[in-house]
């Protein structure tokens, strides 16, 4: 197919590129500078340079693919209004039955054992998320899909960051009773590959791993590497002071199975867990 990808220079996006080529797409990415543009072109896409919140240029290449991904996203104040306009654009350009595959967050389900069907009970920093979710999936004559990713780890970097830098001062993210579910960046590249070859118009998928560590676990794990003392608990009143909603996000206690992603599209996550990935050195920098 010929994809549409935006946020192929962010954290997801560098591993979902190769993924897509490896697998056999042509793909064609929305980057915003010219020096962007040419790291993209050396992995084998095509490039436009250009702005997500184009409106008119983002209707256009969606016109134009088989198939329209996005991994992109400001990540703060202005992700809700961002994330929206592109959609609607998207929509706007993507021609009656090719897909739309759109990434949403596990954090809108709330503290508990989750999946795909869990309802909703978001917190502050993702609530808006259900309205373009919602959207998008029962947008007609397209193919919709939905994935959801956890807490993506590997390579060194995303969210894992924040708990190896708290380690590092002392303490845990919170009480570090709360599980975070996980999801090495590379197996969720796969699962987006899997999902754009497989999945059902209308589809959710979950990108975890269905390894669910503690805050604790992911602490000790980095002191250990680090070789400093085990962290102890935080205040959750003192991380949302510190991180405001995305502290609110990060108290959560998610798990997970993925059980969903491997029946359906036959994925299977291999990667090292986020405990033997920071292990390994993944976060020593």
């Amino acid at each position: 197919m010929n994809v549409f990808l935006a946020g192929a220079t962010g954290y997801i996006g560098s591993a979902l590129l190769p993924a897509l080529i490896s697998a056999g797409h042509s793909v064609t990415a929305l980057v915003r500078t010219e020096d962007k543009a040419s790291a993209v072109r050396a992995k084998g896409a095509t490039t436009v340079v250009g702005d997500i919140a184009d409106r008119a240029l983002v209707s256009r290449l969606a016109a134009e693919a088989d198939a329209v991904i996005t991994v992109a996203s400001p990540g703060g104040a202005d992700s809700r209004d961002t994330e929206t306009a592109f959609a609607e654009a998207v929509l706007a350009g993507l021609r009656s039955g090719k897909t739309f595959i759109r990434t949403g967050g596990i954090w809108v389900h709330g503290s508990g054992l989750v999946d795909e069907d869990t309802p909703r009970d978001a917190p502050a920093l993702v609530s808006w998320r259900e309205a373009v979710d919602t959207r998008v999936l029962r947008a007609p004559g397209i193919r919709a899909i939905l994935i959801e990713p956890a807490v993506v780890y590997g390579h060194g970097g995303g969210i894992p960051n924040v708990a190896v830098a708290a380690a590092r001062e002392g303490t845990f993210v919170g009480p570090g009773t709360q599980h975070w579910a996980t999801i090495h960046v590379d197996d969720l590249a796969e699962l987006y590959v899997a999902a754009l070859d497989h999945a059902e118009p209308g589809s959710t998928f979950l990108g975890v791993n269905g390894h669910n560590p503690t805050v604790a676990e992911i602490g000790e794990a980095a002191a250990r590497r680090l070789g400093i003392g085990t962290p102890a608990p935080e205040r959750p009143e003192a991380v949302v002071e510190r991180l405001g909603a995305f502290g609110e996000a990060l108290l959560l206690d998610q798990q997970a199975t993925g059980d969903k992603a491997r029946g359906a599209l036959s994925w299977k996550p291999s990667r090292p867990t986020i405990l033997d990935d920071i292990a390994a050195g993944s976060y020593d920098g």
